[in-house]
């Protein structure tokens, strides 16, 4: 099986990268790892260019415009990326027959559930980057090609920028941290994601993949503010510099540029039920990434 991963550099691609090169990955997995310089989603003629050249059976992009405020004041940028360029691929997947595995976003959602969100709820985004992954995930679909959309959420690791490292700084920057504490979601340890993208590759492989839109993402509800917290508390386990004060705020009291939805959990049970993988296990995730950075701090 040829295997194209887009996106190599970002937060996910690094974790792909690493568990698809690894001597336990799954056997007979040839595997092309691009960044956007090596091959750019908005220049259409280098993307089926990089097709007919590598002759991909899977596709996962791991590439999108993830700049959730600044895509308020670059709507046309984000939709190219996210919209126009996944529309382009997915009808270049269709072209070479190439299965294609696209990550999406629990911020297609409004945000106005008290549960957490199943596939065949109605999306209703309320961002900029929120519409333009919807549409991107509606011109998979249209495309007709053969295709997984998994939406993920709140994901961190010790790779890129994300929710955990951006509270290690503040941590050491400051005696007092202010975190938002209306706002609930299911963090998704971007390891762990990676591991079911892969997971589903033998099944694709076989040819007995139910084709569709699946949710993979932590399996328990928190807030920012309660997320901080077991971030700061498995810090000091490690004697990192936390804060001595953490504050809850509300979104009111928070304003950002784009509107965040104020219960974006996703439950994983159809990913878990069809491809016998778990929740994220976001606690485990933590430790982890942490160790992981001390790791890379005592090396330097």
């Amino acid at each position: 099986m040829k295997v194209i991963v887009l996106g190599r550099n970002g937060q996910l691609g690094q974790c792909l990268s690493e568990q698809l090169l690894a001597p336990q990955a799954p056997p007979g997995i040839e595997v092309q790892l691009f960044s956007r310089d090596e091959c750019d989603l908005t220049n259409f003629q280098q993307v089926r260019r990089t097709f007919a050249q590598h002759k991909p059976d899977v596709v996962i992009n791991a590439a999108a415009y993830t700049a959730v405020d600044k895509a308020e004041s670059e709507p046309a940028i984000a939709d190219m990326l996210n919209h126009q360029a996944v529309k382009n691929l997915a009808g270049v997947c269709g072209e070479f027959d190439s299965v294609l595995v696209h990550i999406s976003t629990d911020y297609v959602f409004d945000g106005a559930s008290d549960a957490p969100y199943v596939e065949s709820a109605e999306t209703g985004p309320q961002s900029v980057y929120g519409k333009t992954k919807m549409l991107g995930e509606r011109a998979i679909c249209k495309s007709g090609c053969k295709h997984l959309i998994i939406r993920s959420a709140w994901i961190f690791s010790e790779h890129g920028a994300n929710f955990l490292k951006t509270m290690l700084r503040l941590g050491r920057e400051r005696n007092h941290v202010s975190v938002v504490n209306d706002q609930l979601g299911t963090p998704t340890y971007a390891q762990d994601l990676a591991n079911a993208i892969i997971k589903t590759l033998p099944r694709i492989a076989r040819n007995e993949c139910p084709w569709g839109i699946y949710h993979y993402a932590g399996g328990t509800v928190i807030s920012w503010y309660e997320f901080a917290h077991e971030i700061f508390a498995a810090a000091t386990t490690r004697d990192m510099q936390t804060p001595q004060e953490i504050s809850a705020l509300s979104t009111a009291e928070y304003p950002t540029a784009a509107p965040r939805p104020a219960c974006s959990a996703l439950s994983t049970t159809l990913f878990s039920q069809t491809f016998g993988v778990q929740a994220s296990d976001w606690h485990k995730g933590i430790q982890t990434t942490l160790a992981k950075i001390s790791d890379q701090q005592a090396d330097q």
